[in-house]
């Protein structure tokens, strides 16, 4: 059974910056890659981040140059590191690992609350 942990997500000030967590109940070298998503108040859920098992990163345009994605296979942790947060970046943000066939679901985090304000 796989389970997923958000953490480190709070209130920070515009232009500050914040760490979050994921931390998986199994070894995360299972997932060929695990991914960031974040939604606002209003709006969908959009992708921020994501990491292959090899190390390869995408990110999503709103987060480019921003956001850094990376992983600790030892801790079985994936961290999203924040910089230059502005108030658009505010949202509850989650982390992904894929569904282990096409008739399962893929495995979400209850997510961890960012607020950017002054």
């Amino acid at each position: 059974q796989v389970q997923l942990r958000e953490s480190g997500g709070g209130l920070v000030q515009p232009g500050g910056s914040l760490r979050l967590s994921c931390e998986a109940s199994v070894r995360i070298s299972r997932f060929s890659d695990i991914g960031w998503y974040r939604q606002a108040p209003g709006k969908e859920r959009e992708f921020v981040a994501d990491i292959t098992k090899g190390g390869y990163t995408t990110y999503g345009d709103s987060v480019k140059g921003r956001f850094t994605i990376s992983r600790d296979n030892t801790e079985n942790t994936v961290y999203l590191q924040m910089n230059s947060l502005e108030p658009e970046d505010t949202g509850t943000y989650y982390c992904k690992a894929p569904r282990p066939t096409i008739e399962a679901m893929d495995f979400w985090g209850k997510g961890t609350l960012v607020t950017v304000s002054s």
